[in-house]
């Protein structure tokens, strides 16, 4: 038995979460410890709103909805919840950085995150949870990268150009009339 505990992954339903949710499992069965999904949600126009407007049914609703992306998740990553390892999920309302760290609060668990995008201006703008749960989590963390599918910036057609030699901006679009 290693000294891992948990492993727990932050999972949001992006291409991102879902690598790191398959690389949560395998560490999960590898260490023979519990994996813990966890997905961090806020409501629709941030705390502020809710708290000026508190709607007991509507919070229901999104923690519903919450639950929805985790499960929908899980069915991409596994097509349901993998029977080959212990499996507790969770559902928290809070910014991402924040509950993962908080979820993931002993030594020896493990914090699995999706790395985020690659290139200077994408890791500026959107992994922020990334940095946060390096910076503050008082447990190993592992920051999966992206797949190689996910690193084509532009889909299918940045794919085709590239490998035809042309670029997106060599192509220009007839102007709308």
């Amino acid at each position: 038995m290693s000294g891992v505990r948990r492993i727990i992954v932050g999972v949001s339903g992006s291409p991102g979460s879902l690598q790191a949710l398959r690389h949560a499992a395998h560490l999960a069965r590898t260490h023979h410890a519990p994996l813990i999904p966890v997905l961090a949600w806020t409501p629709p126009g941030g705390d502020l709103a809710d708290r000026s407007h508190p709607s007991p049914y509507l919070r229901q609703v999104w923690r519903d909805a919450a639950w929805q992306r985790l499960w929908a998740a899980i069915d991409l990553a596994f097509g349901g919840v993998p029977e080959d390892v212990c499996f507790e999920s969770d559902v928290v309302r809070g910014e991402p950085g924040d509950v993962l760290v908080s979820a993931a609060c002993r030594p020896d668990d493990v914090l699995v995150i999706g790395a985020g995008r690659r290139g200077a201006l994408a890791r500026a703008l959107s992994c922020r949870v990334s940095r946060y749960c390096l910076a503050h989590a008082r447990c190993p963390v592992v920051a999966v990268p992206p797949s190689e599918l996910a690193q084509v910036t532009h889909g299918l057609r940045g794919w085709a150009f590239r490998h035809r030699g042309v670029s997106p901006d060599d192509v220009r679009l007839p102007a709308a009339h």
